[in-house]
């Protein structure tokens, strides 16, 4: 490997580990506010201490999660300006504005109604204090809208022209907002994010049902996020598949990447689903293939004897690294498979009237907690793999993206960033788990916000 590729790759890493951290903050930022809306509306609508004592109790990890988030996107900006300004001077004309509009959503709407939501129920009355809630909520969709915009843009392109330097300049913002994979991107990913919350929340409550079987806080987070689960993940199925469609339209390579399909079959043949298989790169075969014949087709064309274009009909030096995007997305696949079981397995449950009583299930909740965030990392490798070699697909590269900088600067200001990263999330986790080790109970003993209290303020 010479220096270039290997400052390249150096590069690469450092912010896939930036990137996956901070997007698993992120997600549940935006998954455990409207969660919250939630449980506030509730509480507001039938006047059941219970959700408020359950509100209080996930508020704590939410303003965990914006503490963590807020040190782990620093370091993500700070990496992309030292390792990436090439990428800001060819994109920035249509990047920068994207990005600036994220940053207005997240600090008019989020970090201005945050102090209230955090500190202000008991000052500001109980409907100003819901308004708040669902002022962070909405920020926090509308910063990922913004963000999503941006990466959907560099994923296909469009609204753009091609300045005499080279240099991607904003022709029509309709467009460009609005790019061909956005709509598919923006509903795969909330609903990624809300499964992986939902995971997340019903693993906790297994965890505190296992050890408290008669608490009814434990009971109302368990049931909601399994309720969650049942929704989203069908939702999430034929999300994805919708999206894949659009890839297979907009970024051929990437998708016959996870089908690893180096030979476009015969005529009538079909493509197989390839359940299992090593992708070998340099002989453009793969070892150990199970494959299912013409399954592929099924879903790729919706017809038994489709083709899609295979990776030899690529130039070479434009093929994504197959074997990433081939596990990814089948890790990917699997986790939501599972997922689906347990919304199943929970329906079958609350029938009979075992939901709390079933051990087994709970064990499984609590195995399952990650696998929402796991199966959304991955999505993530498939997208941002898949997209290799190009950060703007088809105009620029991600070699002629990088800063002139050394391998030695990146490896080092790697390390520094992992020794920040160990002490920040480890002091985070620590005190999330000390957070979830307990299931919540009555926060206070005295009298609770009302309705009542507003009107008197007002």
């Amino acid at each position: 490997m010479d220096t270039a590729d290997s400052v390249l790759l150096a590069a690469r890493a450092q912010f896939a580990i930036t990137i996956s951290f901070h997007i698993v903050l992120a997600a549940l930022t935006i998954g455990l506010a409207n969660f919250l809306v939630v449980l506030e509306a509730l509480w507001l609508w039938r006047g059941q201490r219970l959700y408020l004592d359950v509100y209080r109790y996930w508020l704590k990890v939410f303003a965990l999660t914006i503490a963590v988030g807020t040190a782990s996107g620093l370091i993500l900006e700070y990496q992309f300006g030292l390792n990436w300004s090439r990428l800001s001077t060819q994109a920035g004309d249509i990047l920068g504005p994207l990005m600036f509009y994220e940053v207005l959503a997240a600090f008019f709407l989020e970090a201005g109604f945050l102090g209230i939501m955090l500190f202000g129920l008991k000052k500001v009355g109980p409907r100003i204090h819901f308004f708040a809630t669902c002022a962070v909520a909405i920020g926090s969709l509308f910063s990922a809208f913004w963000i999503l915009s941006a990466n959907s843009w560099m994923q296909t392109p469009a609204g753009y022209t091609v300045g005499v330097d080279g240099r991607l300049l904003a022709d029509n913002w309709w467009a460009i907002i609005f790019n061909p994979s956005f709509p598919y991107r923006m509903v795969h990913m909330t609903l990624a994010v809300f499964l992986g919350t939902a995971t997340l929340i019903a693993g906790v409550a297994a965890w505190q049902l296992l050890k408290e079987p008669g608490n009814p806080r434990a009971r109302l987070q368990y049931s909601m996020a399994l309720w969650a689960i049942v929704v989203l993940a069908p939702l999430q199925i034929v999300a994805g598949h919708l999206h894949g469609q659009n890839s297979l339209e907009f970024q051929p390579q990437k998708i016959a990447a996870v089908e690893v399909s180096w030979t476009r079959p015969a005529q009538g043949e079909g493509e197989p689903l390839r359940l299992f298989a090593i992708p070998d790169m340099a002989e453009r075969r793969n070892h150990w293939e199970i494959a299912i014949p013409r399954l592929g087709s099924l879903y790729l064309r919706h017809d038994l004897s489709g083709t899609i274009a295979a990776l030899d009909e690529f130039p070479p030096q434009d093929i994504p690294p197959v074997p990433a995007v081939f596990f990814a997305f089948r890790i990917m696949v699997g986790l939501g498979m599972l997922m689906l079981g347990q919304g199943i397995a929970s329906l079958v449950l609350r029938r009979r009237h075992r939901l709390y009583a079933a051990r087994w299930m709970l064990r499984w909740g609590v195995l399952m907690a990650p696998a929402g965030l796991l199966a959304m990392l991955s999505g993530w490798v498939v997208t941002e793999v898949g997209r290799q070699p190009f950060t703007v697909y088809g105009l620029l590269r991600t070699a002629d993206s990088l800063s002139s900088v050394s391998r030695e600067q990146v490896v080092s200001s790697t390390w520094g960033i992992l020794a920040f990263y160990l002490v920040i999330f480890g002091i985070g986790l620590w005190v999330l788990l000390r957070i979830l080790r307990e299931p919540p109970h009555p926060d206070e003993p005295g009298p609770q916000p009302t309705l009542a209290d507003e009107t008197g303020k007002s």
